[in-house]
């Protein structure tokens, strides 16, 4: 009976320790530490790239502070810091509510820019994802969704500082879509689907006309059209491209370079 008496007032000695904080979880390091103070450690923790870190203080400062004059401020590096700690989701929510909350905001164009950004998905420099990366590899669903992104931008904010950037985003972007439905077109070719072949490259004439991939893409209505005996089609689209591209690498006559394409195109072309 002594025994069990014991257990029990072990028992009731640890729940009043517990009580008064001994085991309790570590004190909250910021509680009274001013929006200063808040602002000044959590923008460090964001130049250090501890993001998490930095994303908890921007939080604490927020909702500590939510009429002062860096919660705004805070709620953008909140979007930032999220997409640089590749957090897509939660990086795209943070700059939805910002845009819906501060409409007028002296910097929301910024985060029209970071919102196509985000979809965008720039791990590395873009001269090195222009020159390395290969386009149709891209989730064509993001691509789509980052042009609209910048095309947004470019179109409230033309005199934006962002907009150079994002216009030279666009173009590439438009590359790459142009890319995928050129490779699509040629599945759907090595597969004896000329029609589709044939279909999804006039899409691409009516959808991206400034773009290099127009050139395959009337290549590709060429060899569908002939091999569907669309004789008339064939000649008319020929003539066309012949007229726009007299020395395309895509001609069965011409430079040596051109044969060398010509052969290496047909051989997959058929496979």
């Amino acid at each position: 009976m002594q025994k069990k008496l014991s257990v029990v007032a072990a028992t009731v000695v640890l729940l009043g320790l517990s009580g008064c904080g001994l085991f309790s979880e570590k004190a909250d390091e910021t509680k009274g530490w001013s929006a200063t103070k808040l602002y000044s450690e959590a923008n460090e923790e964001l130049e250090g790239q501890h993001y998490e870190r930095a994303i908890q203080l921007f939080e604490k400062l927020e909702s500590s502070y939510p009429f002062g004059t860096y919660a705004q401020q805070a709620q953008m590096n909140i979007a930032y810091a999220y997409y640089k700690s590749q957090d897509q989701a939660q990086a795209l929510a943070a700059v939805e509510r910002f845009i819906k909350l501060h409409p007028n905001h002296a910097n929301v164009d910024y985060m029209y820019y970071l919102r196509g950004l985000i979809n965008f998905n720039d791990q590395i420099s873009f001269l090195n994802f222009i020159y390395e990366q290969d386009a149709t590899e891209r989730d064509p669903k993001a691509t789509r969704e980052a042009y609209a992104a910048f095309k947004e931008l470019v179109t409230k904010f033309p005199e934006s500082k962002y907009t150079p950037d994002s216009l030279a985003r666009m173009r590439y972007l438009l590359n790459a879509m142009a890319s995928y439905e050129i490779h699509v077109a040629r599945y759907y070719y090595r597969r004896g689907a000329y029609l589709a072949a044939a279909n999804r490259a006039m899409g691409i004439m009516n959808d991206f006309r400034d773009t290099p991939a127009i050139e395959e893409a009337l290549f590709i209505m060429i060899r569908s059209y002939d091999k569907l005996g669309m004789t008339e089609l064939k000649n008319d689209t020929e003539r066309v491209f012949k007229l726009n591209y007299p020395n395309s690498k895509f001609l069965d006559e011409g430079k040596k370079a051109g044969r060398k394409w010509w052969n290496f195109w047909s051989s997959n072309a058929s496979m």
